[in-house]
């Protein structure tokens, strides 16, 4: 069960390797959770993730997860619920692609697409439903700002994720007052290994920025989060600029 400021003493992450779910986990760890499972696909990456974690003194496990093997979600995560209650599951995987390639390869696109959103919306119905039945704990759903308005520079990555924060939030409202809270997180550029090599966005933030977001608004029961803050007003505007401008814009 989570303790009395909302923090769960319990996590499943999916995307075992990423950083910024990571970086959650490391922080949630040194505040009170102490069970860990992070799913991926098996790896030694997996493997020195889970480790990194246990030296925190946490307890790891890790499951085979794959987002592009939506047939077997429900019985890889039903291995983990069947364990014990879950109080926070992180939805963390994703991929970016490469605009420019995937634009020239319609399957790569449709990878990126699976990946983001229809690996997110299998595997985030199947955790859903397990918390629902066990009553209570959280999903938080790492989103990003590329969701809010579809930029030339990266329109088929913005796009999986406009279509994955459309379902995370439809399914917040679906299980409100069931015990179970959606979050969704939407970060700017994040530096990380995804990123590397990329040009910098402004307001670039860190994986452990994103982590401490996520913190807070486990403690305020937050709906949507946005890191950093400041991003809301900037894609408020940039989501009501007319087209034409907006196509002019060098984003």
């Amino acid at each position: 069960m989570k303790d009395a400021f909302g923090l769960p003493q319990s996590l499943l992450v999916l995307g075992g390797t990423s950083e910024i779910a990571l970086a959650t986990a490391r922080r949630l760890i040194a505040r009170r959770t102490r069970a860990v499972w992070l799913a991926g696909r098996p790896s030694p990456g997996l493997d020195e993730a889970a480790g990194q974690l246990r030296g925190l003194g946490a307890e790891v496990r890790t499951v085979a997860f794959d987002a592009l093997d939506p047939a077997a979600h429900e019985d890889a995560l039903g291995k983990v619920f069947a364990e014990g209650d879950i109080d926070m599951v992180l939805l963390a995987f994703g991929t970016l692609g490469d605009q420019a390639h995937d634009e020239r390869d319609p399957g790569a696109a449709v990878r990126v697409a699976q990946t983001n959103y229809t690996g997110a919306v299998s595997a985030g119905l199947v955790c859903a439903g397990a918390l629902q039945a066990q009553g209570h704990g959280s999903l938080v759903v790492l989103s990003s700002v590329a969701g809010e308005r579809a930029r030339r520079a990266n329109f088929i990555y913005g796009s999986s994720k406009a279509g994955l924060d459309a379902f995370a939030q439809g399914l917040g409202d679906a299980l409100y007052g069931t015990g179970v809270h959606v979050m969704v997180v939407r970060p700017g550029f994040v530096r990380t290994r995804m990123t590397a090599g990329l040009p910098e966005a402004p307001l670039a933030t860190t994986p452990e920025a994103v982590a401490a977001a996520v913190e807070l608004g486990l403690r305020r029961r937050a709906e949507t989060v946005w890191v950093p803050g400041a991003l809301r007003m900037v894609m408020s505007a940039l989501r009501h600029l007319p087209r034409g401008v907006f196509r002019r814009l060098p984003v």
